[in-house]
């Protein structure tokens, strides 16, 4: 019978971790599901263990680095399933979502990593986040983040992990941006296959641990930057995340930085709507917590 591994990195989120582990134990998927939630900097709750039928819950430490990246791979490195899913522990998935992205996998051999679209809570409102595509390359990545392609939606085939792409990057700075580097590496090797329907819903606001943290924001994505020199081959891509970085600066109070890293952005596409809003915060025009206020209204990001 199949079996998926479900890893859910946890810190100080008692509540929402409860609801996270719910919603996987109540999947639609007929297989073995086993859950392993990986405390990383806080005491684990054993109370969380559970055996019934096919459904496990394992309460595990964090041991290697700390951070999610670390924690993801104590999971990945402890997990016995067929596949490996991630879930953060502030959001939950819908019934359906191991179901509809198992049935892809096994459907094609040549698939390694699928995801799914997102639902986006924000302050009260949700705004279904679908991709309107069911492939996504690597070039595409480079291109745009797709926020739709949320670590809450991956699904692995474990072996692609373990003896393939690799696990996820420790290195990255904060841990800011390890899941984007994550989809690029993984992407380089198969392109990654996409279940157009909302399955996941996302929770944004002051929850997340890198809420507003902007230095934390701009030295990860610089990282990323710096790692993929292939951004150089798509122009919009680069100065996408260059307009990050420099909003970044920006909502830092690091004006020549941020006008140094809008000015690269807009050499390589004029029209990078992030460039003009790290300018105007830097300028004092606009405030970067309206801009995410607004943005985030709206079921978008930076």
């Amino acid at each position: 019978m199949t079996t998926v591994s479900v890893i859910i990195a946890t810190r100080n989120r008692p509540e929402m971790v409860r609801e996270a582990i719910a919603a996987v134990l109540n999947q639609t998927f007929s297989g073995v599901i086993e859950v392993l939630v990986v405390y990383d900097q806080s005491e684990p709750d054993g109370s969380l263990a559970a055996a019934s039928g096919t459904r496990t819950v394992r309460v595990i430490r964090n041991v290697r680095s700390a951070g999610l990246a670390g924690a993801r791979n104590s999971g990945i490195q402890a997990s016995t399933g067929d596949y490996v899913a991630f879930c953060d522990d502030d959001d939950y998935w819908k019934p359906g979502k191991l179901a509809a992205q198992i049935q892809r996998l096994e459907n094609d051999s040549a698939v390694d990593f699928v995801t799914c679209g997102i639902a986006v809570h924000y302050d009260g409102q949700t705004h279904d986040r679908p991709l309107s595509r069911e492939v996504v390359t690597f070039q595409e990545l480079l291109r745009d983040r797709h926020t739709e392609l949320h670590p809450s939606t991956f699904l692995m085939r474990r072996s692609a992990v373990v003896d393939g792409f690799g696990l996820v990057d420790e290195a990255v700075p904060g841990g800011f941006g390890e899941d984007y580097e994550f989809l690029l590496r993984a992407s380089r090797s198969h392109s990654i296959s996409h279940v157009r329907e909302p399955l996941t819903v996302v929770r944004w606001g002051g929850q997340s641990y890198f809420f507003r943290k902007w230095q934390t924001m701009s030295d990860g994505l610089s990282w990323v930057l710096a790692k993929y020199p292939e951004f150089e081959s798509s122009p919009a891509g680069s100065a996408r995340i260059r307009g990050q970085i420099a909003f970044a600066h920006a909502a830092g109070r690091n004006r020549s930085s941020a006008v140094r890293w809008a000015a690269s952005a807009i050499r390589r596409n004029p029209l990078e709507p992030r460039a003009s809003l790290a300018l105007a915060v830097a300028t004092g025009l606009l405030s970067p917590d309206r801009v995410m206020t607004e943005l985030h209204k709206r079921g978008r990001g930076i």
